[in-house]
């Protein structure tokens, strides 16, 4: 019997990491009789990549993960998702889950939720003490990893699960970055943020707090590492020029957001204002609410479609009593005010000043136009090369122009967010162990992506999403309370099951069913089905029926 077998066999195979090896195409068409009718097209098994996993920066396999969901197979679940990212319970709570603004099903109804699923088997894996495999064996080779954030932690899970000792300097006294010190208790309780990050520990990762690197060479030479990875967030605030006269008090973002998280809190008085529009500016507000402003003001240059800030962010601040000022400017701020000039969009929808002024009321006035990375303690490093920014340069495998030396998150140039952070810690721990073995960290072409005109929808019936409950605006600003709630069990179990499996096979037997020739034969549970092409006359209603497109026409070979 001519095989024409499913070439990965099983829900998942087109992940945005390396897949099962998925024979060539032309190899899966040669080499079968062609008893029968005279066939000029062959129905053949393949296996596309999800959008969800092709939009899904920190790389994870949702499809795959979302089939053991759904099945009920929760640590089966979650061992799948953090083999990719070591934080299911942080990621589901404050990525913004790019995944979903990508899902076919959208198109149906609306997006699956992954992210309240991910977070679901997040909070399961915390109650039920679940732990991460050791690796098998030991390499003897040692990896020094500077910053203690999203990026840095990632890379050193990755790098211990593949067998090497690894040790994490950082400067603050806790790990965490900017997971910690930047994102606010109603977004990321830290009860879940430590149960995450002594996991990672448990694998024997070294954490060196309050150890500041100053002569990266130095400190590789001196500790006898391998290999580095850097990693250190953007901390320093970027800096504007205005006049401040006379009373109030003035401070950036990331310091303001840094001593709340650390304990304090910090006097604002009755008016804030907030210069900024990104998402650091919005927690600034929404904290300063919290330490009992009143009135809390957001001043930005340009207009909403343009804030570097995710929607749901401002209009999570807006329902929490925020106001937002949109093309307007500080010029001054003389507490209990700040001066503010009205802008306009040029032509180019660029902002330009009218001459036109208003006062607003500000007893605080919080810093918020940006951070940027302190790469110095990396200028003895030879071939390491910087962008005008501070920024790191780096290869596509993240390597400087110094061998051995590789950089990710915050210090090259990407967008910041924590999913992109543990993003380029998994990528960057491939590319070390690759180095360090001697070997090629080359990854297999992924597959093509399943789009929603691919799909034939007669399978799936319609299914409203799950919701996560809410904390009215008036408790949320009480205090520093978590917002957004989990899906229960059962909800999470039926999210999970609103995946339309794009591009991949779930065994629904519909290509057996609708196979008028009986060349179709299932080889049981979790193993697919193979084509006997003895019996197929190439009609295609296999193909034209298959829900996820997992099966397509290809032309006889000759």
């Amino acid at each position: 019997m001519a095989t024409g077998k499913r070439s990965s066999g099983g829900i998942g195979a087109g992940e945005t990491g390396p897949s099962t090896e998925v024979t060539p195409l032309p190899d899966l068409l040669h080499g079968h009789s062609r008893a029968g009718p005279v066939r000029e097209r062959r129905p053949v098994y393949v296996d596309l990549l999800p959008p969800c996993n092709a939009g899904c920066p920190a790389g994870e396999n949702i499809q795959a993960w979302l089939a053991h969901a759904t099945a009920g197979r929760h640590e089966q679940a979650w061992r799948q998702l953090v083999a990719d990212n070591p934080f299911a319970g942080i990621h589901g709570r404050v990525c913004y889950h790019p995944c979903e603004s990508v899902c076919n099903r959208a198109n149906l109804d609306s997006a699956v939720s992954i992210h309240a699923v991910e977070r679901f088997l997040g909070d399961l894996a915390r109650e039920r003490s679940w732990m991460f495999e050791p690796p098998p064996a030991r390499s003897g080779r040692r990896v020094l990893v500077v910053g203690a954030g999203p990026s840095g932690l990632s890379a050193a899970y990755h790098l211990a699960r593949l067998g090497h000792d690894v040790e994490i300097r950082d400067a603050g006294s806790e790990p965490g970055g900017m997971m910690r010190y930047g994102i606010p208790n109603y977004r990321l309780p830290r009860d879940v943020l430590e149960a995450e990050v002594m996991r990672v520990a448990a694998l024997g990762v070294q954490m060196t707090g309050n150890h500041r690197v100053e002569d990266l060479a130095v400190e590789r030479e001196e500790g006898g590492f391998d290999a580095v990875f850097v990693a250190v967030g953007a901390h320093l605030a970027k800096r504007v020029d205005i006049p401040v006269r006379d009373a109030g008090t003035m401070v950036d973002a990331v310091s303001f957001l840094r001593s709340v998280a650390s304990g304090a809190k910090p006097a604002v008085g009755r008016h804030v204002a907030v210069y900024g529009g990104g998402n650091t500016a919005m927690d600034a507000a929404r904290v300063a609410r919290r330490l009992g402003a009143e009135d809390t003001a957001i001043v930005y240059r340009r207009n909403r479609a343009q804030m570097p800030a995710h929607e749901e962010e401002a209009e999570d601040a807006e329902r929490e009593g925020v106001r937002i000022n949109w093309l307007r400017t500080i010029t001054a701020f003389d507490g209990p005010e700040v001066q503010v000039e009205i802008m306009e969009l040029d032509d180019a929808g660029c902002p330009r000043p009218t001459g036109e002024f208003e006062s607003l009321a500000a007893d605080t006035l919080i810093m918020a136009l940006g951070q940027e990375t302190d790469s110095a303690f990396m200028r003895t490093l030879p071939g390491v090369e910087f962008a005008s920014d501070g920024s790191v340069r780096v290869s596509d495998s993240l390597m400087t122009g110094c061998p051995g030396v590789f950089a990710g998150g915050d210090m090259v140039p990407s967008e910041r967010t924590v999913t992109v952070g543990v993003g380029h810690g998994k990528k960057a721990a491939h590319h070390i162990d690759a180095w360090l073995r001697g070997t090629s960290g080359e990854r297999p072409p992924k597959h093509p992506v399943a789009t929603f005109d691919e799909l034939h929808l007669w399978y799936f019936a319609d299914a409203d999403r799950r919701r996560q409950s809410e904390l009215a605006p008036t408790q949320r600003t009480a205090g520093f309370g978590e917002v957004v709630g989990g899906l229960s069990a059962p909800e999470a179990i039926f999210e999970a099951g609103r995946c339309l499996s794009c591009g991949n096979c779930f065994e629904c037997d519909g290509c057996l069913g609708a196979c008028p020739e009986d060349a179709i034969v299932k080889l049981g549970v979790g193993h697919g089905y193979q084509y006997d092409y003895n019996k197929c006359t190439g009609c295609a209603e296999c193909f034209e029926q298959c829900p996820v497109h997992a099966i397509d026409m290809f032309p006889e070979p000759t």
